[in-house]
């Protein structure tokens, strides 16, 4: 099962490898025939009287190693704030800083552009508490659409044991309004979070475009094949942020509301996971507890998709094969702090968001 997106690469693949294998037949059978490429037959005759000349020989051989170096090119999408949540928009690359594993790097791609979204919705559709979860998450799930455009992708995933799949991408949103009002009756009891994180950032690798996931759950896992442990070593690893709208705490106030004595320690321990699957993907996590936060929530995950500032950059020893942390700050063009003043020029604190890492390659060839 795989997204649209990935399905149509793989066709043109194919299409471009069956083109160069014929192209490349072409210019074997020209070769053969003493002719030149798109040239007439036999080629231009060599000049009266020439001497006859010999292909010169090939260079011997140089003694010693050869070393090829690949140097891989790292992005990272960063969104900055101030300590209320107002997006800093116009900033420039000589705003940012960022440093790999605590080395200054020289940032050499930046864009500020304002590209399509293409999203995942990854629901908890579970029959868990009798299926409050899922209703919860199919309720909230709806505000999501008014702030997306014609132009963006959006999927839809549900998982409870096992994650399904409900729509493609698409950009017909009515599409996946139709399939989130359609899902009845949850399965299984089971919640599967971090096997359904994990599944879907594998899908999108090779899906193209701002893609994010958007995650509707409890936080409680159940059964999950992976640990989660497992689960952060590998979204660690991605450049895929998480937003993470938590339903655990409408779900203890509910149960207090009714007199129950039902511990919390395991929908705290969940908030702190999602948190820790966003904080460290570069996205951001929330949790309310009153249905008239959602349009708000869901606005602001639209904004900051749309107002991320894309830095690229060479690191200076990314050939390693090891864990490199990334740290994103702002500066002024000087190089010193930068400030952020408010309408009545009073200063403001900020936040930036971006993911804390990625996993360098080794690509370090070495041949005789």
């Amino acid at each position: 099962m795989g997204f649209t997106r990935v399905r149509n690469r793989a066709i043109w693949a194919g299409i471009l490898s069956a083109t160069l294998s014929a192209t490349g037949f072409l210019l074997a059978t020209a070769s053969l025939r003493g002719q030149e490429p798109n040239g007439p037959q036999g080629g231009a005759p060599p000049p009266q009287g020439a001497p006859d000349q010999k292909p010169a020989p090939p260079p011997p051989p140089q003694a010693g190693v050869s070393i090829s170096v690949e140097a891989p090119i790292v992005t990272v999408d960063a969104v900055a704030t101030t300590q209320h949540g107002d997006l800093l928009m116009g900033l420039k690359k000589e705003n940012f800083r960022i440093t790999d594993d605590g080395v200054p790097q020289t940032i050499t791609g930046f864009n500020a552009g304002d590209s399509p979204i293409t999203m995942v919705v990854v629901m908890e559709f579970s029959s868990r508490a009798y299926g409050f979860f899922a209703s919860y998450a199919k309720y909230w799930a709806d505000a999501l659409f008014p702030n997306l455009q014609q132009r963006d992708w959006v999927a839809l995933e549900t998982f409870d044991m096992k994650t399904r799949l409900e729509v493609d991408f698409t950009q017909d949103k009515n599409e996946v309004r139709n399939a989130i009002y359609h899902l009845y009756f949850p399965g299984f009891h089971e919640s599967n979070v971090f096997d359904a994180l994990l599944e879907t950032t594998d899908r999108l690798k090779d899906v193209k475009g701002k893609k994010s996931i958007l995650l509707l759950a409890s936080g409680i896992d159940t059964f999950s094949k992976h640990t989660l442990d497992q689960t952060y070593k590998e979204l660690r690893q991605s450049d895929i942020p998480i937003f993470c709208v938590g339903l655990g705490k409408v779900f203890t106030n509910a149960m207090e509301l009714h007199g129950s004595n039902r511990s919390e320690i395991n929908f705290l321990q969940a908030e702190n996971e999602l948190r820790t699957f966003s904080s460290m993907t570069g996205g951001f996590a929330w949790f309310p507890q009153f249905d008239g936060e959602i349009p708000g929530i869901f606005q602001q995950v639209a904004s900051f998709l749309r107002h991320q500032y894309n830095l690229s950059y060479t690191p200076t020893n990314g050939n390693d094969g090891k864990y490199h942390k990334i740290k994103v700050e702002l500066v002024a063009p000087d190089g010193g702090p930068l400030t952020v003043l408010d309408q009545k020029g009073k200063k403001q604190k900020y936040v930036v968001y971006a993911r804390e890492g990625y996993q360098a390659p080794k690509g370090v060839g070495v041949g005789d």
